[in-house]
């Protein structure tokens, strides 16, 4: 597993597992990160990968002191099941 990488200009948060990226394409308006889509390729569904990129990337919004507004339902899913990371839903 690697890094996350946030590449601003893509707007696309990605994490590297086993040879393959999982990603988070985002927007970033006014202190707020909306998570538009979350997507791991198919050999990293059910492992874990996409939850792991969704704990990254709220570490670096709550280090960032950004509030989230998930658009994509997984997104939206996970925050509300995490009690680390809940409080950072806008």
């Amino acid at each position: 597993m690697s890094e996350l990488r946030n590449d601003t200009e893509g707007q696309r948060y990605e994490m590297d597992e086993a040879g393959q990226t999982s990603w988070a394409d985002y927007s970033l308006r006014e202190g707020r990160l909306y998570i538009l889509h979350v997507e791991s390729p198919p050999a990293l569904r059910g492992t874990g990968a996409a939850g792991r990129l969704m704990a990254a990337l709220a570490e670096d919004a709550k280090v960032r002191d950004l509030k989230i507004t998930p658009v994509c339902g997984y997104a939206a899913a996970w925050l509300r099941r995490s009690h680390t990371y809940r409080d950072l839903l806008a």
